[in-house]
């Protein structure tokens, strides 16, 4: 007999129940708040084309590294769930995910599922290997409904703005598409881009030459000169600008930074465009890159974003045959004092630069990154990110960050996925946690409620819109 699937109106609220109660009031104050989504991952491509999801395994499993990573670590390969490609029936692969489903216990993925499951498609009795053509055939034939379709879920969960993520390889095709949608009344939903330059500004990155080349066709500057390679970022920073950009982000492994003369850039340069490159100059170069796009960001306006700290593709065989992104990255220890002094030292100080910062090193919360934020104009602190998108991840972060950062040197909260109906999830839970935190602070006497309130409501929404010129 099928187990009831039960979401608490309290879940996530603090136990005491004076706590509770607060945290209650505070909540009914953001619950139906729009969702401001300004950075992720999801595909433009959905709300272009507006296509249905085919089927359940491709809207809640193929996109969602957070699942398939913990089935993988289990021994499930990834061609039975039909990642990368892979020919495997879907039905086939989602009932590998139900039989396995106890995995996820206590894990936030299991909460974000538990919410999709009961708040997007009504269902009552848990996700489990007996219900599991149940949960295939309901969400599946829901998928082929107008109601589910990309563009009337992006209303449904009350979306005002999501930015998604593009190379400046990228044509921006569907971008285009969507702008021309909005334009002709077709469509009024607000999808953005931001540009991570990672593939032309790391040169360990696979193909560096060959995305040198097609960044000068698409610039028409030749990149593979410094002088033009600067002036093909400025040329795709304004296409991305004009096509609704207000940031953009850099995934380096570190947080490291340089700040260079021009003409050591200019002979750093020709090494790292050459056929051996060594990890020290491709490590100095990233670190000059931040640095200029700093820079750059304080001339176009673009809010700049650094994602330090993961070491990627961890598994080398698993890069080898399905790609980047398979969830293979691994969190390491971060230095940013020491690491992001000379960028600071150069534009620390402009209070018209926003630089948010993130980080996979809870170390450095209380240690280096409140303090850093709590001092330089130019720093805000983005949320807690990738593993520590979590329950006891926020709450982690808040207690570490407020009492030196306060809040408002944070920008809100980010979603960064690629699973779609984890976004609504996902901005539930960090309302619920921070209004949890806030009523501990109003129990104990530190804010007024009506403060608390008024924090609430900049957390969820008022802090992501003006940190990200949104």
């Amino acid at each position: 007999m099928p187990r009831p699937l039960l979401l608490s109106p309290d879940r996530l609220f603090p136990s005491d129940p004076a706590q509770r109660d607060i945290a209650r009031r505070l909540y009914r104050e953001v619950a139906d708040l729009p969702i401001v989504s300004p950075h992720g991952h999801t595909d433009p491509a959905w709300f272009a084309g507006n296509a249905p999801f085919g089927n359940a395994a491709e809207l809640l499993l193929h996109p969602d590294h957070y699942v398939f990573r913990m089935l993988y670590s289990q021994g499930i390969p990834l061609d039975a769930l039909g990642i990368g490609g892979a020919d495997a029936d879907p039905r086939e692969s989602w009932r590998l995910f139900a039989q396995n489903y106890h995995l996820f216990r206590g894990t936030p993925s299991r909460m974000w599922m538990d919410w999709v499951f009961a708040e997007a498609f009504g269902f009552d009795v848990q996700f489990a290997a007996e219900t599991s053509d149940l949960y295939y055939d309901r969400i599946t034939d829901a998928l082929a409904t107008e109601a589910f379709r990309p563009r009337a879920l992006f209303d449904r969960y009350r979306i005002e703005v999501i930015a998604t993520t593009e190379s400046p390889l990228d044509t921006l095709d569907h971008h285009a598409a969507i702008r021309a949608a909005n334009q002709s009344g077709e469509w009024g939903g607000r999808v953005i881009t931001a540009y991570r330059p990672d593939p032309v500004v790391d040169p360990e990155y696979e193909g560096f030459r060959a995305n040198l080349a097609r960044f000068s066709d698409l610039s028409g500057e030749d990149a593979f000169s410094y002088a033009g390679y600067l002036a093909a970022h400025r040329n795709r920073r304004a296409f991305f600008a004009e096509m609704g950009a207000t940031s953009t982000d850099h995934g380096h492994p570190t947080a490291a930074t340089a700040d260079l003369s021009d003409a050591e850039a200019e002979t750093l340069f020709a090494r790292v465009t050459g056929d051996n490159v060594s990890a020290a100059d491709a490590e100095l170069f990233r670190a000059h890159m931040l640095t200029v796009m700093a820079g750059m960001s304080l001339d176009d306006g673009l809010v700049m974003q650094i994602h330090p700290g993961a070491f990627r593709n961890h598994n080398p065989w698993l890069f080898d045959h399905y790609g980047r992104d398979k969830g293979a990255d691994i969190p390491m220890n971060t230095d940013y004092v020491h690491a992001l002094r000379p960028l600071l030292g150069r534009y620390g100080n402009e209070a018209d630069l926003t630089i948010i910062l993130f980080t996979l090193d809870e170390t450095s919360y209380a240690r280096e990154l409140a303090p850093l934020a709590g001092h330089y104009p130019a720093l805000k602190l983005g949320p807690a990110w990738w593993f520590h998108d979590s329950p006891e991840g926020m709450r982690r972060f808040r207690r570490a960050m407020t009492e030196t950062a306060g809040f408002y040197n944070t920008v809100g909260f980010n979603d960064d996925t690629r699973a779609f109906l984890s976004i609504p999830a996902r901005h539930d839970v960090a309302r619920r946690i921070d209004c949890g935190f806030l009523a501990q602070l109003v129990a104990e006497h530190r804010l007024e409620e009506w403060e608390a309130a008024e924090l609430a409501v900049d957390l969820s929404y008022n802090l992501a819109k003006a940190a990200y010129k949104l």
